[in-house]
């Protein structure tokens, strides 16, 4: 059986002056990526490959490290995007992801809609998959676009999964078909 494990990011180190798309890891996070490597190591990857934002491309870089597989990026594997949206107050924040995943084909935070989001990552998926026809796959990104594809695929409510997620987590899943196999595994 050939599994896609889909891996939300470690913690990044907030900085409130710099686009959330450019954050990296924090120390906590860097620490995760080891207990990280213990989980993914299980389903054996046979390449790893990362979103180009700068805390999923260090978590895929320290997971390719520890379990000595390749790692390389995808562009397409980026998060919703958000780099017209100032840090704004959890609570602020909260409500206009909800509200995103409830109205997916409206515009109503940053740059593209859930939608076009989900189906942009949905290719990427694809594409991470016909590069590497054989064995596991693990693919490191972020937790909106993560949510709308496990959701997509009958993991759940997209905005719970969303609001589940630790820093980081991982889901499995069976391919071909997408079946979910371990939902939000919380690191």
């Amino acid at each position: 059986m050939r599994k896609l494990i889909l891996i939300k990011h470690a913690k990044p180190q907030v900085v409130d002056e710099v686009p959330s798309h450019e954050w990296g890891l924090s120390e906590e996070g860097r620490q995760a990526c080891g207990r990280l490597a213990e989980v993914v190591r299980r389903h054996d990857p046979a390449a790893i490959v990362t979103s180009q934002e700068p805390k999923a491309k260090e978590t895929g870089q320290l997971l390719a490290q520890a379990l000595g597989k390749p790692a390389t990026e995808l562009a397409g594997l980026r998060e919703h995007d958000r780099s017209n949206v100032p840090l704004m107050p959890p609570r602020d924040f909260i409500s206009m992801m909800a509200l995103l995943f409830k109205q997916r084909d409206r515009l109503v935070l940053g740059g593209e809609t859930a939608e076009q989001a989900a189906r942009r990552f949905h290719e990427a998926i694809d594409s991470v998959l016909a590069a590497h026809p054989a064995g596991n796959v693990a693919v490191v990104t972020h937790g909106t676009v993560l949510a709308l594809f496990a959701a997509e695929h009958g993991s759940g409510d997209p905005f719970l999964l969303w609001r589940e997620m630790g820093l980081p987590s991982v889901s499995v899943f069976r391919v071909p078909g997408y079946v979910p196999l371990e939902t939000l595994k919380r690191i």
